[in-house]
Parts: structure tokens; C-alpha cells; sequence
């Protein structure tokens, strides 16, 4: 049995040497042709980010989404809430982004006009929040709590906008 394996670690390791020592001697023949070069880098170099839903429920919260987003019920309520319930169990991140490139004009409008400025992310950023979306312990955990001060006060105004705006109506109604 002990022979057996021996031979077979044998003729494994010569197999694999075979083709080292023929390109060699192919290399120190007269007339050989140059090597290929090696072979160019892949057409597409793609890498899928780690999603974090932790990080994706603060960046929610910090980066405005919450203005008009809302998960857990805390939130805005100009755009879909993005409860998991209300989403796909599975949704593959393209998909998700290409939603939100397909509402991409009244987003930006929106964001322009609840948060002063257009909301930017990176592709980890986006992933994080892709995550969260779709993950049910984190979205059970979000709360007014993870909203910064600066983004409440975003909402608190936009609350006394509204208020606001309706007075004036009502004024206008008795006013005439």
C-alpha cells in the first residue's frame, strides 16, 4: 500500500514538472517565437461593497433620508416609508438603486427643498442603507434617538412650515 502512494506522489510530481522543464527547453531552443504577453487585466472590474445595516441605520438619520423617508415610524412622510415590511423580502441592490435613480428628479427637488442641498453617497454609503432597509433587527432598533440634532430640527421646521402654510389658508378663507 506504502509503495502504491509512493509511486502515485511520484508520478503526481513529475506530471507537474513536465511542462516547466518543456517551456524551458522551448526557451533555450534557436527559433522560438516571443511568449504572449500576459494576459491584460479583466474587461470589468467590479467589487459588491460590504453591506452594513448598523452603519447603514446612522447614515439613514444623518444624511437627511429620514426628512422624508420613513422606517419604524419615525419619520417624514413625502416619499414611500422604507419598512421592511413594505419592501421585498429580497431585492438585489441594483434594483433598489435603480428605483431611486428612476425618482432621482423629485428627490433631488425634495432634498433641495427640505434639506437645503442635494443628498450625496457614496456606493458604500448606499450600500449601508440598502442593508438597512432590508434588515428587520436594525429597523426595529431605529428611533428618534439616531436622528441628529441638526436633522430634528430639519423635520421640527418643516412641521412648522406646514402649520404655517395652513394658517395662512385659513386666514385667507375668513378673509373673504
Amino acid at each position: 500500500m506504502k509503495r502504491c502512494r509512493r509511486f502515485t506522489w511520484s508520478a503526481i510530481v513529475a506530471a507537474s514538472l513536465l511542462p516547466a522543464a518543456s517551456a524551458n527547453a522551448a526557451q533555450h531552443g534557436a527559433a522560438t517565437e516571443p511568449e504572449p504577453a500576459a494576459d491584460p487585466a479583466p474587461e470589468v472590474l467590479m467589487l459588491m461593497p460590504l453591506m452594513n445595516p448598523e452603519r447603514g441605520r446612522k447614515l439613514f438619520a444623518s444624511k437627511g433620508c429620514v426628512v422624508c423617508h420613513a422606517v419604524n415610524g419615525v419619520g417624514g412622510e413625502d416619499a414611500p416609508p422604507l419598512d421592511f415590511d413594505s419592501t421585498n423580502a429580497y431585492m438585489n441592490p441594483f434594483d433598489f438603486a435603480a428605483r431611486m435613480w428612476a425618482g432621482a428628479e423629485a428627490m433631488i427637488y425634495l432634498q433641495q427643498e427640505e434639506l437645503g442641498e442635494q443628498i450625496e453617497l457614496t456606493g458604500q454609503e448606499l450600500a449601508d442603507i440598502i442593508a438597512f432597509t432590508h434588515s428587520p433587527s436594525q429597523q426595529s432598533r431605529f428611533s428618534m434617538a439616531d436622528v441628529p440634532p441638526r436633522i430634528q430640527d430639519m423635520m421640527h421646521h418643516r412641521g412648522e412650515d406646514e402649520e404655517e402654510g395652513e394658517k395662512h389658508e385659513e386666514d385667507h378663507v375668513e378673509g373673504d
